[in-house]
């Protein structure tokens, strides 16, 4: 509770000196890139800790419910903060936004500090005063010992990888098209974050799965081919869009899933040292996709497609110009997250899962 409200304030210092610069005159870039990255570093540490505390004031049965309805919220700011940010910006400046924005952090500062007891952690003495390199040893030494959760971050750090490559490849696809343009990539967009949006309320409202391991490898299976393999083969918006709703609906019952499967599998004593390894693991793969996508549209797949001739199968598929290979890119990101789930699948079966008490 501690490291949430603590790390809550440093991020509202950061609006508060933006603020001050800006009236100041005194605000440049640089400034912007340093408070950025103040933010980053605390939603980095936040984060863990939030995690713990949902599964320390949720009782079991309701982990599921609990999880779909954290993606519904993340997927409702996600659509709805550029929205309110441009409405309010329109209306009254800067400071609008800002004045929003410090409003908003003492209301959920307040609910936190004064309304919501989290339950405390019996920790060992050892654990109490451990190193950071220990708490991070000690933590991918958990995941080592639970190689199910081990391997479930890895085939989504993998993911990760591929669905990023996507998100750098599917502006340089819809931008340059005739009946494509910054509207029509807008509106792919938010098809996705509605997709996510109607994905969540499911997830949480839906019975317990069998098999928590086949649904995840599952909706990410359908998820990667379906959307990578439709978006390119199509020509029109409105089945871009679908392709979208069919590649993002999905994601809530795997992102569900996992999160369930980590608190029911690691001891709530160790879970903010798993989850923190979980986070570098799984997520350093997103930079790494957004490089490697743009890098291959560019250097290998646009020029490949300016080359190939008209008669040829690859242009009957991607089609010609600007854009085409940044088609061909994200039908190869397809191929790729078949394989991906295929591979995984086979060794997340021999897999064990075992709940604690």
């Amino acid at each position: 509770k501690k490291t949430i409200l603590v790390c809550d304030a440093l991020a509202a210092c950061c609006t508060v000196s933006v603020f001050i610069l800006l009236k100041t005159g005194l605000l440049c870039a640089w400034h912007l890139y340093l408070l950025n990255a103040v933010n980053g570093l605390m939603s980095t540490v936040q984060r863990p800790a939030s995690d713990v505390a949902a599964t320390l004031i949720t009782p079991k049965k309701h982990y599921q419910k609990t999880s779909g309805l954290r993606s519904f919220s993340g997927s409702l700011i996600t659509i709805l903060h550029p929205v309110l940010a441009t409405s309010l910006y329109a209306l009254g400046g800067m400071d609008a936004v800002i004045a929003v924005d410090l409003g908003t952090f003492f209301a959920a500062f307040a609910a936190l500090l004064l309304f919501v007891k989290i339950p405390p952690v019996k920790a060992s003495a050892a654990g109490e005063n451990e190193t950071l390199l220990a708490s991070a040893k000690a933590g991918l030494k958990c995941l080592n010992q639970n190689r199910m959760v081990l391997m479930l971050i890895l085939f989504l750090a993998g993911v990760n990888l591929i669905a990023s490559a996507f998100n750098a490849a599917l502006p340089a696809f819809i931008l340059p098209r005739e009946n494509g343009g910054e509207p029509v990539l807008g509106v792919v967009t938010t098809f996705a974050g509605i997709a996510m949006l109607a994905g969540s309320l499911l997830a949480s409202a839906m019975p317990t799965p069998k098999d928590r391991i086949r649904l995840i490898v599952m909706t990410m299976l359908f998820s990667l081919t379906t959307d990578n393999f439709l978006m390119p083969l199509t020509r029109t918006p409105i089945m871009w869009c679908i392709a979208q709703v069919l590649g993002y609906f999905p994601v809530p019952f795997m992102s569900t899933s996992l999160d369930v499967i980590v608190r029911s599998t690691i001891p709530a004593e160790m879970q903010c040292r798993v989850y923190a390894c979980r986070n570098t693991l799984q997520f350093f793969t997103i930079p790494v996709g957004y490089f490697f996508g743009g890098w291959m549209i560019d250097e290998i797949c646009e020029p490949f497609m300016e080359h190939v001739s008209a008669e040829s199968m690859i242009v009957a598929m991607f089609g010609m110009g600007k854009g085409s290979g940044a088609g061909m890119m994200i039908f190869i990101l397809g191929l790729s997250g078949m394989t991906l789930c295929l591979v995984f699948w086979r060794i997340l079966k021999k897999c064990k899962y075992q709940e604690v008490a």
